[in-house]
C-alpha cells in the first residue's frame, strides 16, 4: 500500500490509501511542552485544572473514579496526551496494554491524558488531567504540565487522591485538604481542614504545585483517608466521598456523588468481619483513635496531630505493627513491575 502524508505542524493530518482511494482524516495538534494538543484548542479563560496522581497517591482508585464521574457529567473531551510517553515512563513498569475493538487488535501505551470540558452553567472552563508518576525527566515532565497549565490559562489547581490511613471502615470517609476559606464554608462539614505536616520521601509531582504557586496560580488538595486493612481495587464509597466534596465547591449537582455501590462494598466488608477476634479488637482501636484524634477540626492548626505520649489515644503495639505490615505490603504491591496500569 502506498501511502502519502499531509503534513501540520510536522505531523500528519491525513493518511491517503491510493490503492483503495480512501481516506482517514486525522485531527491536526499542536505541541505546548512535551503535549501533544487537538488543533484547533479551544478558548479558555480562568481555568480549573483538577488531577490525581497515580500509582502514588491513587488508592482505591479514588482520584481516577472521581475524575471519570465529572468527565462523564460535563462531556469532556480529550484535549491532549505526551508525544512521547516512553521518554518519561518505564514500560517494564506500566505496562503497554493489547485490546480488542470491534475485532481488532489495538495495541495502546500507558499515557498522561487531558480532557478539556465547558460547565454550561457557571462558563467555566476545566481541564481534567490523569498524571502519572514518571520515571525518567522528571523536571522535564513537571516543566511540560505546568507549560500546559499556562498555556491553558489555569488560574486554580486542585490535586485529589487517596491514602491508606489508621481509620475503621465503621466511620464516615475522612477528607482532608487544604483551599480557600470560601470553599471550605462551601463543604462544610464534608472537609476536615487540615495543613499537611509530612516529611519524607515525595513524588516530583509536587514540584507542579512550586512552579504554581510561584506564578501566582491558587493550590487546592483534596485526599480521601481509606481503611488501611481494608484494600478494594475500586473504593466507590471513598470516590462518593471525595465527589460530595468537589461537588460541593465547584456547584456541580449533588447527585454525582452516588453512594449506593459504595455502601454496598462496604456492608460486604461488615458482613466479613469477626468482632470477637484481633481484627474486632482492631477495628475499636482505631474508633476510639478516630473518634478522640481524627475528627478534630477545631482546635487550631495542630488539632489533628495527636501526642504519641498520650496512652489514652496510643494505638497498641500490635495494631500499630499489623499496620506497618500492610503498608509494607501496599509499597511490594506498587513497585511490583505487572502492577496494573
Amino acid at each position: 500500500m502506498v501511502t502519502f502524508s499531509l503534513v501540520y505542524n510536522f505531523e500528519p493530518i491525513a493518511v491517503v490509501n491510493f490503492e483503495k482511494f480512501s481516506f482517514w482524516w486525522l485531527y491536526r495538534y499542536m505541541k505546548v511542552g512535551e503535549f501533544e494538543l487537538v488543533d484547533p484548542v479551544p478558548e479558555m479563560n480562568n481555568t480549573v485544572a483538577i488531577s490525581m496522581l497515580r500509582p502514588w497517591i491513587d488508592v482505591g482508585r479514588v482520584g481516577t473514579l472521581s475524575l471519570r464521574k465529572l468527565e462523564q457529567y460535563l462531556g469532556a473531551k480529550e484535549l491532549g496526551r505526551l508525544a512521547t510517553p516512553g521518554k518519561f515512563f518505564d514500560f517494564t513498569r506500566y505496562r503497554p496494554r493489547m485490546r480488542t475493538v470491534n475485532g481488532e487488535r489495538v495495541f495502546t501505551k500507558p499515557n498522561t491524558i487531558v480532557h478539556h470540558a465547558k460547565d454550561q452553567y457557571s462558563g467555566r472552563d476545566y481541564l481534567f488531567i490523569h498524571i502519572r508518576e514518571p520515571h525518567n525527566f522528571g523536571e522535564e515532565y513537571t516543566d511540560s504540565i505546568v507549560e500546559l497549565f499556562n498555556y491553558c490559562k489555569v488560574t486554580e489547581y486542585c490535586r485529589i487522591g487517596g491514602m491508606y490511613d489508621s481509620v475503621p471502615h465503621t466511620r464516615p470517609i475522612l477528607v482532608t485538604g487544604s483551599m480557600t476559606d470560601a470553599q471550605e464554608g462551601k463543604a462544610g462539614s464534608l472537609l476536615n481542614p487540615r495543613r499537611s505536616n509530612y516529611q519524607g520521601p515525595t513524588s516530583i509531582i509536587n514540584q507542579v504545585n512550586e512552579d504554581l504557586t510561584a506564578l501566582g496560580v491558587q493550590n487546592t488538595t483534596l485526599m480521601a483517608h481509606l481503611p488501611q486493612y481494608v484494600q478494594l481495587d475500586e473504593d466507590h464509597l471513598g470516590a462518593s466521598r471525595l465527589l460530595e466534596v468537589l461537588c460541593a465547591v465547584y456547584d456541580f449537582p449533588s447527585d454525582l456523588a452516588e453512594k449506593s455501590r459504595g455502601d454496598q462494598q462496604y456492608k460486604e466488608i461488615e458482613k466479613a468481619i469477626d468482632y470477637g477476634g484481633e481484627v474486632g479488637t482492631l477495628i475499636k482501636q482505631l474508633e476510639t483513635y478516630f473518634d478522640r484524634v481524627l475528627t478534630r477540626s477545631d482546635g487550631g492548626e495542630d488539632s489533628d496531630e495527636s501526642n504519641p505520649d498520650d496512652p489514652q489515644i496510643n494505638l497498641s503495639a500490635g495494631v500499630q505493627d499489623f499496620l506497618n505490615e500492610m503498608g509494607e505490603r501496599f509499597e511490594d504491591d506498587r513497585s511490583d513491575p505487572t502492577q496494573r496500569n
